[in-house]
């Protein structure tokens, strides 16, 4: 896979991105998944903390730009370099594939919904992207990846510390 042909929002490409920070990108789910508003809450919090470990989060997302501005502003996460999606393409590339019933729906998903719900992060009715699409991270550094987390249920919580500790 080429990163040079890979824009964010910026204009700018993931491989010149990685040469000079390492690049975590963040496959979202759409913006009504509350495990995605979850993610965008954690990685909030981790913002300080991973600036100073000179990474640089982009996120991939299914919607248009100005929708995805308003959620990353909701979370605190204005300005953040993103890259819009909404046909999966790059989802696919990645190997990031549609859920199943179980990994959407099952048991396990529902128990973490709940406890994501009692932190207070609430989840909406409205979809924005493919509601089947399943999430994923990817760290880039140098042009190389060089660590990734594939969610096996969209409940999954990543470990953000643990994906970059390897490397930087």
């Amino acid at each position: 896979m080429n990163l040079k042909e890979i824009k964010v929002n910026t204009g700018e490409n993931l491989y010149d991105l990685s040469m000079s920070k390492a690049v975590l990108l963040v496959f979202l789910r759409h913006f009504g998944c509350i495990f995605c508003r979850e993610a965008l809450n954690d990685l909030s919090d981790q913002k300080e903390i991973l600036d100073d470990r000179n990474v640089e989060m982009v996120f991939v997302h299914m919607s248009d730009n100005d929708i995805a501005e308003s959620y990353f502003d909701e979370f605190n996460l204005s300005g953040a370099k993103h890259i819009s999606d909404p046909d999966c393409h790059l989802y696919a590339k990645f190997g990031l594939v549609k859920g199943n019933f179980s990994q959407l729906f099952g048991f396990n998903t529902w128990v973490r919904g709940y406890e994501v719900r009692k932190k207070g992060i609430r989840w909406t009715m409205e979809k924005i992207g493919d509601s089947l699409q399943m999430p994923g991270i990817f760290l880039f550094i140098n042009g190389q990846l060089k660590n990734s987390f594939v969610h096996k249920r969209a409940s999954d919580v990543p470990d953000y510390n643990a994906i970059i500790d390897c490397c930087v």
